[in-house]
């Protein structure tokens, strides 16, 4: 059971990012996933998540119309699509799955994390 998150690095305020999380090792076809972000001294907090069913998102609010999660069924792939990123959204993104096709917002509601990738905004 592992998910696999890529796609961060470093990018000037404005910039934009995709990341990707890849899932494998068992049948994630109907788990709901998520991406969390941890900046250095906080809380991880909630993102965005999608159901795997019906493709339903629903996003924090600071990240509406800026970010946009989607979802691969056939590589059971969830992406992060990241623009008008600006200093703040600097963090360590992590995807999580959840054995459940509706999505939560809530961490400990998510069985399996990915190892996490790193976002750097510069100003």
């Amino acid at each position: 059971v592992q998910l696999q998150a890529s796609g961060g690095g470093l990018v000037q305020a404005g910039g934009s990012l995709r990341l990707s999380c890849a899932a494998s090792g068992r049948t994630f076809s109907s788990y709901a996933k998520c991406w969390f972000r941890q900046a250095p001294g906080k809380e991880r907090e909630f993102v965005a998540f999608i159901s795997w069913s019906d493709g339903s998102a629903y996003y924090a609010d600071f990240v509406k119309g800026r970010f946009t999660i989607s979802r691969d069924t056939a590589k059971n792939t969830v992406y992060l699509q990241m623009n008008s990123l600006k200093p703040e959204d600097t963090a360590v993104y992590y995807c999580a799955a959840r054995n459940s096709e509706s999505g939560s917002s809530h961490r400990h509601e998510y069985d399996y994390w990915g190892q996490g990738t790193k976002v750097t905004v510069s100003s």
